[in-house]
């Protein structure tokens, strides 16, 4: 501001002197050397003579002239010199013929670096480590309160099925898991034990051994009254996952032989932490992944597998109307760890915790919460290329049946036929990383359009060839050109009756 001023007045300074040249005979004023822009003449008269130079951004500007009054003298000439302007004033005839303006401003102060003192550095540290503390228990508040308003969401829900935790212990009583889960069948809800029965049998089970682990968090061997069970405990942060396949396992009417047997769901506080249970039938065969590695199969094995699996994704995958129906669901996250092999050597598939729901009665669809999008490995050309339809189920059956051909691959390959079969693979193992990125997928997939490679030797075995043509009708680029779920369950029960026409022939 001070800067602005003065060079205001500098620049009147001229028409100040102007008006002093007519009183040159004034012995109280004094004749100035006068250069600059506004200079009508080459000196001037006035009160005092000055030099300045200002720095108006990078060129300075300099001026010689006289002040008229004393007020306006007196102001300018006391300001005191800065790194951006000087005056220097003086009194006498011509004084500041002889003031070299360039120096001026090199004897100007500058300014002083700031130093901070070693006791405001403490107090700075002091204040930021004082404020994370604060931070940090505010934030352990939040989640006590988060957890807690979590439990008394879980109790109210049991509340509300009227009952309590001394009434529904005495109903348990001795019956077998078999008893109950017939019962809750007979009894028109379908989808399971109740509430708080699963949280009886929940918090009654021992847990044995560790059987596996995942991203998800483990899988467990569990006891409940001598009968065994899988308890699977989600960690925290697959929270959405838990939720999703508690839903969609109490859905009502989805209980079925190929899909994998749910028992219970618990949210419960063990060693001060939130722990999410989901029970189901314990396979000790264990997922079809495992199975293969470790063990060949004959071709009706392989078909058993096959017919299964098809199965059980015609039952998810239809709607079942009524009261007492279901809607259709797709799994979108079909691969051979999420399919258990029973003792019977059939298989149920699991993991529905990305899975999707399709009601027609109201044409809604429900992707749920669960951001994930299932496995790299197995993943569609539409989903690579991000270029499924979000909004339409049919797509995400779609995406099923690419993934069912490649478990299909995976089956058959372990598949002896002439005494030989190929050591278990996963699918593209010749062609990506054991853990494949989502850019290695969409070039194999999109761009190079491979498919799993079939060995010459399944083209002389007539059940072998006609699974490799199978496979291939579930991997069309154009993904409406894919099979249903229906017409390959058609398909391989045609297969299995030309096997065993062969057999009795034979």
């Amino acid at each position: 501001m001070a800067q602005c001023s003065i060079l205001v007045l500098l620049l009147l300074a001229p028409k100040a002197f102007r008006c002093g040249a007519e009183d040159k005979d004034n012995p109280s004023r004094f004749q100035c050397v006068c250069e600059g822009n506004s200079c009508g003449r080459p000196v001037c008269y006035g009160q005092a003579c000055f030099a300045s130079v200002i720095q108006n951004g990078e060129v300075p500007v300099y001026r010689k002239g006289c002040f008229n009054g004393e007020d306006q003298s007196g102001m300018m000439c006391k300001t005191s010199p800065s790194e951006n302007q000087v005056v220097h004033c003086c009194n006498g005839d011509l004084c500041n013929r002889n003031i070299t303006a360039m120096p001026l401003l090199s004897q100007a102060p500058k300014g002083e670096p700031i130093e901070y003192s070693v006791e405001m550095l403490i107090i700075v540290v002091v204040s930021t480590v004082i404020v994370l503390i604060v931070l940090s228990l505010v934030a352990v508040l939040i989640c006590r309160k988060i957890h807690q308003n979590r439990m008394q969401r879980l109790h109210a829900r049991d509340a509300e099925n009227g009952a309590i935790d001394g009434l529904i212990a005495s109903n348990v009583g001795d019956s077998t898991l078999a008893d109950m889960l017939d019962h809750s069948c007979t009894s028109g809800s379908g989808s399971g034990l109740p509430f708080l029965v699963q949280r009886t049998v929940a918090r009654q089970i021992t847990l044995m051994e560790c059987v596996g682990k995942g991203r998800y968090g483990e899988v467990w061997r569990g006891q409940w009254q001598g009968e065994s069970v899988a308890v699977k405990i989600f960690s925290s942060r697959d929270e959405k996952s838990w939720f999703r396949e508690t839903e969609i396992y109490n859905t009502v009417l989805l209980r079925h032989e190929n899909i994998l047997g749910f028992i219970a769901s618990d949210m419960t506080s063990r060693n001060s932490s939130t722990q999410l249970w989901l029970i189901t039938h314990y396979h000790e065969n264990g997922s079809l992944y495992d199975y293969l590695q470790r063990n060949t199969v004959d071709t009706v094995v392989c078909l058993n597998f096959a017919l299964s699996i098809a199965n059980g994704l015609v039952h998810l995958h239809n709607e079942i109307f009524g009261t007492e129906g279901k809607p259709a669901i797709a799994h979108r996250d079909l691969k051979s760890k999420n399919i258990l092999v029973k003792k019977n050597l059939h298989c149920c598939i699991a993991d529905l915790g990305l899975a999707v729901m399709h009601s027609q009665t109201n044409n809604q669809l429900d992707v749920g919460n669960n951001p994930k999008v299932g496995t790299k490995r197995y993943m569609a050309p539409e989903v690579l290329e991000e270029s499924i339809q979000v909004d339409c189920f049919d797509a995400y059956k779609r995406v099923d049946i690419w993934a069912f051909g490649l478990v299909l691959w995976e089956v058959t390959r372990r598949t002896f036929s002439n005494g030989i079969a190929e050591e278990y693979k996963p699918p593209f193992y010749d062609l990506v990383p054991n853990d494949p990125s989502f850019e290695d997928m969409r070039k194999i997939v999109c761009v190079e359009q491979q498919r799993p490679n079939i060995p010459n030797r399944w083209f002389s075995d007539p059940t072998l060839s006609a699974l490799a043509k199978l496979m291939k009708e579930c991997w069309y680029q154009n993904p409406s050109a894919r099979l249903t779920a229906l017409r390959i369950k058609k398909t391989l029960g045609k297969i299995s009756n030309s096997l065993e026409k062969v057999k009795m022939d034979c």
